[in-house]
């Protein structure tokens, strides 16, 4: 009887550790926005190092530039366009010179970057603690799946900031982020504990955790995509003679963007099928038959079609620009709509989340 008591002990003392972690990776997270936010507005654009995320010709441009401006690989190219701009001879270099990849830079972005990855790490040990609490797989209900959609988005942003030099997408990945927890917690929070007997089987760890991480690169690339359609408007804003300001004035290149909402797509879609494949089997397992038109079924098939078709139009179309942003776009919000709209205005037998 002791031993059971200093166990459920134990469960509790982890339980308010989970709890108390939620709020310091929310405030983490938001003192990170602010940041990244700040870095956006009043950053100077510069151009990023070359990398396999350039647009097209941009590895010429940023070497021609960093030759006229002494040989360093970052530029400034807010007082570029100012030099340009005072004679004839600064014009003719611009026009001459090929596209290059920049985003607005300052050291509050650097900050930012360290107080992510350490809300990262606040965000792994609350779902650790939480699991450790429980006894089980950490994604039982829908306060779990979206803290752990929240890790994997921020993950997926981490990677595209190291990997691609895509810090630019903190405000636009963060913001959805906060959001999400602070809905959490006000709204579906709930006390760890055991889960109903469906949910008690390995398929948790293989089929929710593929929708996870899915989710969390889809969000990247959601991100990345409306990005994307607002700096594309920017660019013919520019191109009419129109001035723009404010953070739409110094987002990177829309090409750039274009590219990393794809290449997260690439990453996602694969890992989505499987999930479904996976949860179709499960549902054999646990319901006696692979597919039953579920609320949850069909949107997530439905969510799939349309990131096929965005990868189909791209690679056999070869549609560029904002149509298949915009389909990217309605694949995010598929995504989203099942997540949230299934789970609460229709009834089936994924209803337990």
């Amino acid at each position: 009887m002791y031993e059971l008591a200093a166990e459920a002990a134990v469960d509790e003392g982890m339980a308010a550790v989970s709890d108390g972690l939620i709020i310091a990776m929310i405030v983490a997270y938001a003192i990170a926005l602010f940041l990244f936010a700040l870095e956006a507005a009043y950053g100077r654009r510069k151009a990023l190092a070359p990398g396999r995320m350039d647009p097209v010709g941009a590895a010429a441009g940023a070497g021609a530039g960093a030759k006229k401006a002494g040989g360093h690989s970052t530029l400034d190219l807010d007082a570029e366009e100012e030099a340009a701009a005072g004679g004839d001879g600064g014009e003719a270099d611009a026009r001459d010179a090929a596209p290059r990849p920049s985003a607005a830079r300052n050291g509050l972005g650097l900050v930012a970057l360290a107080v992510t990855v350490l809300g990262f790490l606040l965000n792994l040990g609350q779902i650790a603690a939480r699991g450790l609490a429980a006894d089980r797989w950490p994604w039982g209900n829908m306060f779990e799946f979206v803290v752990a959609i929240c890790l994997c988005s921020v993950g997926a942003f981490l990677y595209a900031a190291f990997r691609y030099k895509a810090r630019y997408l903190g405000t636009f990945v963060l913001l959805p982020v906060v959001l999400l927890l602070g809905i959490a917690v006000r709204w579906l929070y709930s006390e760890a504990g055991p889960v109903i007997p469906a949910l008690h089987s390995y398929w948790i760890a293989i089929h929710v955790s593929a929708a996870i991480i899915a989710t969390g690169a889809f969000m990247v690339s959601g991100a990345a995509g409306i990005t994307y359609l607002i700096a594309h408007a920017t660019e013919a804003k520019r191109a009419a003679g129109a001035k723009v300001a404010g953070i739409a004035a110094k987002l990177p290149a829309s090409e750039l963007l274009d590219r990393v909402s794809h290449r997260f797509i690439v990453i996602a879609f694969p890992l989505w099928t499987f999930a479904i494949i996976a949860g179709a089997i499960w549902a054999d397992e646990a319901w006696g038959r692979f597919w039953g038109w579920d609320p949850k079924e069909v949107w997530s098939f439905i969510t799939w079609v349309v990131y096929a078709a965005y990868l189909h139009a791209r690679a056999t179309a070869g549609w560029r620009g904002p149509r298949t942003a915009w389909i990217g776009v309605a694949g995010f919000a598929c995504l989203m709509f099942n997540f949230f709209a299934v789970n609460y205005l229709f009834s089936g037998l994924h209803s337990y989340a």
